[in-house]
């Protein structure tokens, strides 16, 4: 049986090209922390962490797409806080995080 193309949002197709990019430069790992070095692999992990796989269901795909978002703005926010010098900032949530960039301002 052949899958049908799934359509990606624009969110999709950023997080898609994010772990492409990452696979490309030779810095992506798989779960154990081996890198990979399989394209085919690149591109399973790509379509799983953005949530465009055809082989799961829908709701496993929102919540894998969820996941990275949520992860990805950690990131984001632990990086504004490396340029304000907050200190303590590896061990805040995401709820901590802006509170301390809120008072930093």
């Amino acid at each position: 049986m052949a899958h049908r193309p799934t359509r990606n949002t624009p969110v999709q197709k950023q997080v898609i090209d994010r772990v492409m990019h990452t696979f490309k430069e030779g810095h992506l790992r798989s779960g154990d922390g081996q890198p990979v070095r399989n394209a085919k692999q690149a591109i399973a992990i790509a379509l799983s962490e953005s949530g465009s796989s055809d082989r799961v269901s829908p709701e496993r795909n929102h919540h894998a797409l969820q996941h990275t978002l949520d992860a990805e703005t950690r990131q984001m926010l632990l990086a504004r806080a490396a340029t304000k010098g907050i200190r303590g900032r590896t061990r805040m949530n995401k709820a901590a995080l802006r509170d301390a960039l809120a008072r930093s301002t």
